[in-house]
């Protein structure tokens, strides 16, 4: 009974590999064979050895300041992507470095070079100096105890705004407390 049994699936394995390219794992052999279609790659393989035809890299942002302004928008907007600069400390930056509010993709390695050093070189307060600088106030304010430290420290809105319906922001999601019964 055995044997009919063994005859049999090794009929059926014989079948099944023969008219699909099903890999040999299953006949006995351990290598594995993936079908025509994977191994024979139509992309062309000239591009530098990449295969598989990727595009070549484009630069998507330029760096300035630590940050990565996008390439597509001009100068003047990108700018403002650097936590510290505004729309008026761009424009001042443009005239200091002489540079025409032109996309950021199209300035020259030397334009570049004069706004990063610009930038970063300058007397601007930007990026973590600026994140540190306000810390150290809020924490000064804290540690005097005046009302405003008071207001950070209990998460309150700190400029006079009205907590009993909103301040929604500072105060976090609603807390449902169990009220009286009228």
């Amino acid at each position: 009974m055995s044997q009919a049994l063994v005859a049999k699936m090794g009929a059926l394995s014989t079948t099944c590999s023969a008219g699909s390219q099903k890999s040999s794992y299953l006949s006995g052999g351990r290598s594995v064979s993936a079908p025509k279609r994977l191994v024979t790659s139509n992309a062309p393989t000239a591009l530098g050895g990449r295969g598989r035809g990727r595009t070549p890299l484009h630069i998507v942002a330029a760096r300035v300041a630590g940050v990565e302004i996008p390439n597509s928008k001009k100068l003047e907007t990108s700018l403002t992507y650097i936590y510290g600069i505004g729309p008026t400390m761009s424009k001042k930056i443009m005239a200091n470095t002489s540079i025409e509010n032109k996309r950021v993709k199209d300035l020259s390695e030397e334009e570049l070079t004069a706004l990063r050093k610009e930038v970063e070189e300058g007397d601007y307060l930007i990026e973590g100096d600026l994140r540190r600088f306000t810390a150290m106030n809020i924490k000064r304010l804290i540690e005097i105890q005046c009302y405003r430290g008071k207001r950070h420290q209990m998460s309150l809105p700190v400029r006079g705004q009205k907590t009993k319906t909103n301040a929604r922001t500072r105060k976090g999601k609603k807390k449902t407390v169990a009220g009286k019964k009228k």
